[in-house]
This record gives structure tokens, sequence and C-alpha cells, in this order.
């Protein structure tokens, strides 16, 4: 079994969520930010969850606060911005961090699997990594990738 299920993460609600509740699925982890300028992303996402759900995409959201306190809110600020914005329905967890000592054991894993141009660490915000249908890490793609561009590779993937 992957390691990707064997971790657990907290929903911004507070309750704990193992992600092997995702077997089966394409998963794309996305660090997220409320006050960023990637922020808008939120609504390509939403779409291409819209778009592919029903194929088998999940997007899981992860809020964190380490690049340039553009997520300094709490869970219902953070849902808030969301929901009201942006729409958002995909599951969103409680703020994380992804870089360094204290960072979220799933993003550890990340970034070891797929590590990008600061090797095993994350640049910026909505940075996305796709997890394939058998928990092994496809790709990752950087933040100013958008997530429109995405949709035919995801849709590729989803296929097999």
């Amino acid at each position: 079994m992957s390691p990707f299920y064997s971790f657990m993460a907290e929903r911004l609600n507070g309750q704990p969520q193992n992600l092997s509740d995702y077997a089966g699925q394409l998963v794309l982890v996305v660090n997220t930010a409320s006050k960023c300028g990637f922020t808008p992303q939120y609504a390509g996402l939403e779409a291409l969850y819209q778009q592919f759900k029903d194929q088998g995409l999940v997007i899981l959201g992860f809020p964190c606060n380490q690049f340039g306190n553009q997520e300094p809110g709490g869970a219902e600020q953070i849902a808030e911005t969301c929901q009201i914005n942006y729409g958002v329905s995909f599951p969103m967890y409680a703020k994380v961090d992804v870089n360094g000592a204290s960072a979220h054991p799933l993003f550890q894993w990340l970034t070891s699997e797929l590590p990008g141009w600061l090797g095993k660490s994350i640049k910026w915000n909505f940075t996305k990594f796709l997890i394939g249908r058998d928990g092994k890490p496809i790709k990752r793609f950087a933040t100013i990738t958008k997530p429109e561009q995405m949709a035919h590779f995801i849709q590729q993937q989803l296929k097999k």
C-alpha cells in the first residue's frame, strides 16, 4: 500500500480524516492561501473539481501561512473565503506548515517524492501534487500553473 494512504489530516472543521478514504481516486493536493496573488486559483480548482469529480478526481486544499503571512486567519475565516468568494466544495483541511521541521508529514513525503526547483521544499502557495489512483505521486505542478492548464493531463490520468 502507498504511504499516501497512511497519512491522517485534520479537516477544516477539526475532524480527523484518514487519507486512505481516497483510495482509488486521483488526488490533487494543493497548499492554499486566502490572501495571495494566486488565491483566484480557487475558482479554477473548483471548476476542475466539478468537471472531473464524477470520474474520480478529488482535490484536497491545505491552507498554509508560511509564505508572506498570506493565510493569517483561523478555520472559520478560511472556510468563509473559500465558500463565499470561490464556491469551494472540495475538501479543505486545517492550516499546516509545508516546509521545515514542522511541516505536515504528508508534505514532507510529497516534497521528497516530487522535489521541485528548491529541492525538497515548496516555493510558494498553490503548489500542486497529483497522486494516482494507486496512491503513488505522479506530477508536481508549480504555483504559476493554472488549474485549467492541468485539465488535459488530469483527464489522461483519469482514463488510465
